[in-house]
């Protein structure tokens, strides 16, 4: 099997899934970070946007694609592999789909159309629709039934580097009262990357064609789900979710990179999606508490830490706490 992209949490996991299978595994990354514990995979150092000529009279049964968010990065590839690629399997997003008022979206649900086609940089706005042109691009260049499309929801465990997921551990596992940012009922769904992981390889093995939701958590879940898990997986004794209203944090200017995963008051039905289809084909999600405590397993020993940027300080928590109560 070929990775494109495996070195980063979601694509690390997908490769030492192989690895775990017994597949010969190559890695094909820029080199800018390392996965020493990816056992006996071979590692190409390439940039995908400059030169993929690495690529040329290899043959391989499957290639997953982690990191194309272009549809010409999408079409170089098919180019540098030809017919030798195997079967070829593209990770999309959930945000490939177009805004809906009703949880359960499936597969068939309609996509996001941008109005700029041609458009080449990536940004919050035009990130799912240009995903939606990289799984037209894959099903053109490798034909309908040889292309495996899997979209991902939010993904948490082990060596998530967005520090999303992992905020909400370590800050909850420290204890106290914990601002919690409504609505509480908010649809919320992850998937464990090691879960997606061993379920996309083995959508690989088999050639499974088709479009699959990455989602590990049924119907109904919300944020409030995600925080009470992770309270009582990590949560010292007296720990305490203080809920204050979404929409007077976000007048406050609370925004999600304050407080990780959180739409800032507002439903966001495409994190309510079926996972249907993942289940009947092999999707085997371990139990949340699992992925909870090996989070923070993994925050202690490595001592990731967040962007600069990102998350709640003490302080600033204390007094948006303190004036809700006021107020």
């Amino acid at each position: 099997m070929l990775f494109i992209g495996g070195t980063r949490f979601v694509g690390r996991a997908m490769a030492q899934a192989a690895l775990d299978a017994g597949h010969q595994v190559t890695v094909l990354h820029r080199g800018q970070t390392t996965a020493n514990d990816l056992g006996d995979a071979e590692h190409l150092l390439a940039d995908r946007d400059q030169d993929l000529s690495v690529l040329a009279d290899r043959e391989y049964d499957a290639t997953i694609d982690v990191c194309a968010y272009l549809p010409r990065q999408v079409e170089s590839l098919a180019r540098a592999l030809g017919e030798r690629g195997g079967h070829h399997v593209y990770i999309s997003t959930m945000s490939v789909y177009a805004d809906t008022d009703q949880p359960g979206l499936d597969e068939d649900a309609p996509l996001i159309e941008l109005a700029d086609p041609t458009v080449d940089t990536v940004t919050n706005d035009t990130y799912g629709g240009l995903k939606v042109l990289c799984e037209r691009a894959a099903v053109s260049a490798y034909g309908e039934e040889n292309v495996t499309i899997v979209r991902p929801t939010y993904v948490i465990g082990p060596h998530d580097y967005t520090f999303r997921f992992p905020w909400w551990v370590r800050r909850i596992a420290a204890g106290g009262e914990v601002l919690a940012p409504g609505p509480r009922r908010s649809p919320m769904q992850i998937v464990d990357a090691r879960d997606q992981g061993a379920w996309t390889v083995g959508l690989a093995e088999a050639g499974t064609p088709g479009a699959f939701n990455g989602i590990s958590t049924g119907l109904p879940f919300g944020f409030e789900d995600m925080l009470d898990a992770i309270v009582g997986a990590v949560g010292p004794e007296g720990t305490r979710l203080s809920w204050v209203d979404g929409l007077w944090l976000a007048g406050k200017g609370v925004t999600g990179a304050n407080l990780p995963l959180w739409n800032e008051g507002q439903d966001e039905w495409t994190l309510a999606g079926s996972n249907g289809r993942a289940l009947a084909t092999g999707m085997s999600p371990r139990p949340l508490r699992d992925s909870i405590v090996d989070t923070l397993a993994w925050i202690r020993s490595s001592g990731a830490e967040p962007a600069a940027a990102a998350g709640l300080a003490a302080t600033r928590e204390a007094e948006l706490l303190d004036e809700w109560r006021a107020n």
